[in-house]
């Protein structure tokens, strides 16, 4: 009975892409006529739009022209078509919606649709993605779009905020990039001042922070929060829902009492007994202390409180526990999670400097600047031998899901949220679209293979490189830390198989390494860095080449003349062209998950 209704009306998504249609359709029906004007009469569709916009029109009625605005600008500027299913992405996420559209469908072309439409009401609109370097790329590639139409794009980051100008050049960018060479420096205020901005999660919710520390509306850099559409939305709305960002100033001085925190934990041994066994089985704990993995806590037993006692040589009759000692709890049982569930090239790395860095475990990547509090990233330079900087105390702090909830409208894109739409809709109000891919999805998931241990699996990994390097397929192999690369990386070291590896270490590679990493037996070791945001092109990526092709000819990069640069640019297009069509045969990109990510 339920199957037979399901096809007779059916079901909640087919039924929300059914009612796009139309819209779909006048927009396509005005593509001939848009095609047919000239470049100033295509301009001039942004003023006329506001002009009519201050006449009471909503911008529910400018959407079809908007869009086919939009699409014949990309075209004529990047050299890209919107297709349908681009549109309908499109339409939901102005709707206020999210779009679930699969890896490869061109979420960063969608965007531009209802970002430029958003825009024209002139109250700022965000593009919020999960790193500064996608969001500076994505933001320099559609860039053009923008500025054909008179809207300004700005771009914050960590440590800079710059505004479109293609008369600019970055004397310090990759010249070979056209997306990151035209990015002028400005204050911060500007960029949000721009009609679009583009820049990750955090960076948002920090000047969020610092705005509402701002002794006067002078020092605050933010509008009100209009609309942001959020890239990879499962990841920032769901996932790191709840991760406080947070503003600190310097505490009191305690280097000495982590030192020796540190050196005394270091005696204690972990049971070997569970908590779920203590609990299930009423079985007793064999070692100082036990471990609940998934919310990160260690918690003392009897048996390692009195040997803590001795060793902190606390007086027969007294306990750790007593008013005048249980100040010291605190700095054990950070040094107890220090030396014991965070882990160096995991959970963060040491810079060169000595610098304790955090690793962001959902995206791999680096985060400078960031802390952890209450003492515990001071217990981990404690154990790491390097300066132990002050303590912070709270000035300002707001989790994600705070912030993003701020936005009078708010939509995402990601290639996983349908699973996840009950969160989606109880916290944000969200509904999710799951959007028709362009061309029928080839690609084949394989069931997962399970080795009784860690060495069995990584030498299967090493035997399944060699297979496919020996017959030409370009092989990326996903880890979920530093450390794991980093082990993956010197078990084909060893082996002979030459390779490169994208991890928090190598960032400043990322553009290189992803560029070629789907060229003709090139095997690319990953943390969860290649897997937001990234696109791998099969054959590689001819901006990529062209240096090298110059190299070859003993010309650099900044000596060419243009008709040298055009000539190596014309050979690297062929070169990546036919070495794509060569990979496509062979099956394309084979991708080798070492782990499942919690």
């Amino acid at each position: 009975m339920f199957n037979w209704l399901k096809k007779m009306v059916g079901d909640g998504n087919d039924r929300a892409v059914r009612q796009i249609q139309p819209l779909v359709e006048e927009i396509n029906a005005l593509e001939q006529e848009y095609k047919a004007l000239s470049d100033a009469a295509l301009q001039a569709k942004t003023s006329e739009f506001r002009a009519r916009l201050e006449q009471d029109a909503e911008l529910d009625d400018l959407l079809p022209e908007a869009f086919a605005t939009v699409r014949e600008t990309a075209r004529r500027t990047i050299g890209m078509r919107h297709f349908d299913v681009q549109l309908i992405g499109g339409i939901v996420l102005h709707q206020g919606k999210i779009a679930e559209m699969k890896t490869g469908e061109g979420k960063t072309l969608v965007a531009t649709l209802p970002l430029y439409l958003n825009a024209l009401e002139g109250m700022g609109v965000h593009l919020v993605t999960v790193n500064d370097y996608l969001a500076k790329v994505g933001a320099g590639w559609m860039a053009p779009i923008y500025h054909f139409l008179g809207l300004s794009v700005g771009f914050i980051a960590h440590d800079t905020s710059a505004l479109y100008d293609p008369d600019y050049i970055d004397p310090k960018a990759n010249p070979e990039d056209q997306r990151l060479v035209h990015w002028r420096p400005c204050q911060r205020r500007e960029a949000y001042a721009a009609d679009i901005t583009y820049g990750t999660n955090n960076e948002f919710g920090f000047d969020y922070l610092r705005d509402n520390m701002a002794y006067e509306a002078a020092q605050m850099v933010q509008r009100e929060l209009n609309f942001a559409i959020v890239d990879e939305v499962d990841n920032i709305l769901i996932d790191e829902a709840r991760t406080p960002l947070i503003i600190s100033g310097p505490a009191q001085k305690s280097s000495d009492l982590y030192r020796q925190m540190s050196v005394l934990v270091r005696n204690l041994r972990r049971s070997t007994v569970t908590l779920k066994q203590i609990k299930d089985e009423g079985m007793e704990p064999d070692g100082d202390f036990l471990i609940e993995e998934r919310s990160k806590s260690i918690t003392l037993t009897d048996q390692g409180i009195e040997k803590l006692e001795r060793l902190m040589r606390i007086p027969e009759g007294e306990s750790l526990y007593d008013p005048a000692h249980y100040e010291k709890t605190h700095y054990v049982e950070n040094a107890l999670k220090a030396q014991f569930i965070f882990h160096r090239d995991k959970d963060y790395m040491i810079t060169l400097e000595g610098e304790v860095v955090i690793i962001d475990e959902f995206t791999g990547r680096a985060m400078p600047g960031r802390r952890w509090s209450d003492g515990l990233h001071q217990a981990v330079e404690a154990k790491e031998g390097v300066q132990i900087k002050n303590e912070n105390v709270t000035l300002a702090t707001i989790t994600f899901q705070n912030y993003f909830r701020m936005y009078s409208k708010l939509a995402g894109m990601t290639g996983t949220a349908y699973t996840e739409r009950e969160e989606f809709g109880k916290i944000y109000d969200l509904d999710v679209v799951i959007i028709p891919t362009n061309k029928p999805m080839v690609r084949k998931d394989l069931p997962d293979q399970i080795y009784r241990t860690e060495q069995a699996k990584f030498q299967a990994v090493v035997r399944e490189v060699q297979e496919m390097i020996e017959v030409g397929r370009p092989v990326l192999i996903g880890t979920t830390s530093v450390e794991t690369s980093e082990r993956v990386s010197d078990l084909l070291r060893r082996t002979g198989v030459q390779h490169s590896v994208l991890n928090a270490k190598q960032h400043e590679r990322e553009a290189g390494i992803v560029a070629q990493a789907g060229r003709k037996s090139m095997v690319t070791v990953a943390t969860n860095m290649a897997g937001r945001g990234t696109d791998i092109l099969l054959g590689g990526n001819p901006d990529g080449l062209v240096d090298d092709i110059l190299a070859a000819q003993g010309v650099k990069f900044e000596a060419a003349t243009p008709e040298q640069l055009k000539a190596a640019r014309e050979e690297a297009i062929r070169l990546t062209a036919a070495e794509g069509g060569a990979v496509r045969e062979l099956g394309g990109l084979h991708i080798i998950a070492t782990e499942r990510h919690e």
